[in-house]
């Protein structure tokens, strides 16, 4: 086989994800490295951290890809004491590679939302804020309706939750579900435009939980709601490189940075 590179990787990313269409404010694609240096192993997670950078050294892995940039915004200082300036200063000193596909992500067909709305099997899935298919957010139907209580059971068992937040419990049925992958307060309008009696994100603000009559608010967790697009990302690049080394990081679903108690 062809030496592979960070380019290809990234390639194969793009080709499912591309990076246009992220948000403005987003910092998706190669954090640190070189387009040309060889790849012997990616390493999947959600966030990239120093730990992550340590298991990625120690299973002989020169690339990470997570869904979370490592850098948002510009880095005044590279630092030991800070987790990212860390996470940056051991990947350079091994030779690993960091890639993130954040919301390019999640606003293509099959990307975050879509994987939440298959928990929920809906169907006639749509784009909740977007066009061409493209965008953030998806809304569809249940697969019948449900009470309130059914379908706050429904959503904890489908997700695997131990608890989830939500506003008053609606006393009408529940038949439209708009969804939206991490921190998705601001498509609560779109929500209720699209005729939603449900909307399921994370990282919902105290006064969004004040909602009308008939519409209702349920937050899943950031984590929660964005986990599946590793493994979605993981089988994206075992089809493109079916004889290359692709692992999801051993600690992926205790990597969670929030603990329920």
């Amino acid at each position: 086989m062809e030496q592979v590179t960070v380019q290809d990787i990234a390639k194969t990313i793009e080709a499912f994800a591309p990076l246009a269409v992220q948000e403005d404010w987003d910092n998706s694609g190669l954090a640190v490295g070189s387009p040309g240096d060889p790849v012997h192993g990616v390493l999947l997670a959600l966030d990239c951290t120093p730990e992550l950078v340590d298991e990625a050294v120690g299973k002989g892995m020169d690339m990470i890809v997570t869904h979370h940039p490592l850098i948002f915004r510009g880095l005044k200082k590279i630092s030991p004491d800070d987790p990212v300036g860390l996470a940056v200063m051991k990947a350079v000193r091994a030779g690993v590679s960091i890639y993130a596909a954040h919301t390019n992500a999640d606003k293509v067909r099959e990307g975050v939302s879509w994987a939440m709305a298959s928990r929920l099997s809906l169907t006639g899935v749509r784009v909740l804020d977007g066009q061409d298919g493209v965008g953030l957010g998806v809304v569809g139907q249940l697969p019948q309706p449900m009470s309130a209580q059914e379908v706050i059971r429904f959503v904890k068992e489908r997700f695997s939750l131990q608890a989830l937040r939500t506003s008053r419990p609606v006393s009408t049925a529940v038949e439209t579900v708009a969804l939206c992958g991490g921190s998705g307060g601001s498509l609560i309008g779109a929500a209720r435009a699209a005729g939603a009696q449900l909307y399921v994100s994370a990282d919902i603000s105290y006064h969004n939980f004040f909602t009308p009559d008939g519409f209702m608010v349920m937050d899943i967790g950031h984590f929660e709601s964005e986990v599946d697009i590793v493994d979605i990302l993981f089988s994206l690049l075992r089809k493109k490189f079916p004889n290359f080394a692709v692992r999801i990081s051993d600690n992926l679903h205790s990597s969670n940075p929030i603990f329920y108690y």
